[in-house]
């Protein structure tokens, strides 16, 4: 493989839900559209103004620290849930097919729903031992979460393989976490990433070819898709805008939590609360109209990056993902000053738990486990929807509890 060179795929499935009303709502959300700054001392309580990721900036001469909050959530714990579809969750299985061509690799791929499980059967010395289906919040089914599989077989040329993404569309800046454990079978590309266009993107990519035990070395690949990459034929390492990181642990053992925090001007990567890698400038996606969450697990056989097809099936587990961020919505924008009375009341913001590599109680806490720390908010329960809003729209919602709220998309880049 050449070293920090990372190849973008054209997508070619469904048209996204969502972006017709995106374009609608453009004018109206400008006006609408709100930075959210928290000054004190945030405690967990009902969360009826949002979720804090904590304190961030203050490094620099004169720089300010802010507490950051965010608005909404979608909490997906796929351990607990009975089937991954649009009608059960939050997400929805892709299913379409690209040409080795268009998949700029030696073989096709063949996106397929059935190459996406929710909660299988652990099986141990040859015999299932997932337990009934939970009837409420507290259990779990057997296995450890949802599974998306790359077939270790060829069929038309093309290489089977699975995406989830979210039906939601107006995730803007937020703090995106997957609980996932990468396949040891050499040849796939695992990802997990925040969407809007091919040149809007913010990715983490895990090449199961490239972990070599012997050395403890497994790499992840940092990467944001930008302008810049797709006029250098989607080589973001020609443009800064790449970082090839080592995880400090084997991803294939067990779960662990990857990160992406995406602000104005700045994502940073973490796995299991280490921070990997910070990227910043023009490269990071802004003012979008918001974007999604995709996870994938692929191959076509380019040596430069998936390599493989794998000569197996290979899994990639994935147990949960949470995201807390501002919606791009207009309705939701509405939702929350409709619950949100006084952000600097006590317990109006919930700090948002955070794994750590000693640390991984925060793994199994989901505020969607209490009703009153969700209220109006969009959340999987049990495979049912809750409090869920319309899909669509565009903006930024942080707010000052000093009640400074700036109409301006200018004043929000240069305040980060």
């Amino acid at each position: 493989m050449e070293t920090g060179i990372s190849y973008r795929r054209p997508r070619f499935g469904r048209p996204p839900p969502g972006v017709h009303s995106v374009f609608q709502h453009w004018s109206l959300v400008k006006f609408l559209s709100v930075v959210v700054i928290l000054f004190g001392v945030l405690v967990s309580a009902e969360c009826e103004c949002g979720y804090s990721l904590g304190t961030i900036g203050g490094t620099a001469p004169g720089q300010q620290q802010q507490d950051i909050f965010f608005t909404d959530l979608v909490e997906s714990n796929f351990a607990r849930l009975e089937h991954v579809s649009q009608y059960y969750t939050d997400w929805a299985p892709q299913a379409f097919n690209l040409s080795s061509e268009r998949a700029r690799g030696n073989y096709g791929e063949m996106f397929a729903v059935e190459n996406v499980a929710a909660n299988p059967p652990r099986v141990v010395d040859g015999q299932k031992q997932q337990q009934p289906y939970p009837a409420g919040r507290g259990g779990g089914g057997g296995g450890d979460g949802m599974e998306l599989t790359v077939k270790g077989t060829i069929y038309l040329g093309m290489v089977p393989v699975a995406e989830v993404d979210t039906q939601r569309m107006d995730l803007s800046w937020g703090t995106f976490r997957a609980s996932m454990k990468i396949s040891h079978v050499p040849g796939t590309c695992a990802a997990f990433f925040w969407y809007f266009n091919d040149t809007q993107e913010i990715d983490m990519e895990f090449l199961s070819k490239d972990f070599d035990p012997s050395n403890n070395s497994y790499p992840v690949n940092l990467v944001l898709q930008s302008r810049e990459a797709a006029e250098a034929g989607y080589k973001a390492a020609e443009t800064g805008n790449f970082v090839k990181a080592y995880l400090p642990f084997d991803p294939t053992k067990d779960l662990h939590e990857y990160r992406i925090d995406y602000m104005p001007g700045r994502v940073f990567f973490y796995a299991d609360g280490i921070l990997l890698a910070q990227m910043n400038g023009s490269a990071v996606p802004s003012r979008s109209p918001g974007g999604h969450l995709i996870l994938q697990h692929w191959s076509n056989g380019n040596p430069l990056w998936s390599g493989g097809p794998p000569r197996e099936d290979a899994v990639l587990t994935v147990s949960y993902v949470k995201a807390y961020f501002n919606s791009s919505m207009p309705k939701s924008r509405a939702d929350w000053v409709g619950r949100c009375k006084d952000p600097s009341a006590s317990g109006a913001i919930c700090a948002i738990p955070n794994v750590t590599r000693t640390n991984k109680t925060a793994m199994g806490w989901f505020f969607s486990d209490h009703d009153e720390m969700t209220n109006n908010q969009t959340v999987d329960d049990d495979g049912k929807k809750n409090g869920c809003s319309s899909i669509g729209g565009e903006g930024v919602s942080w707010f000052v509890v000093a009640a400074v709220a700036v109409m301006t998309w200018g004043w929000m880049d240069d305040i980060l």
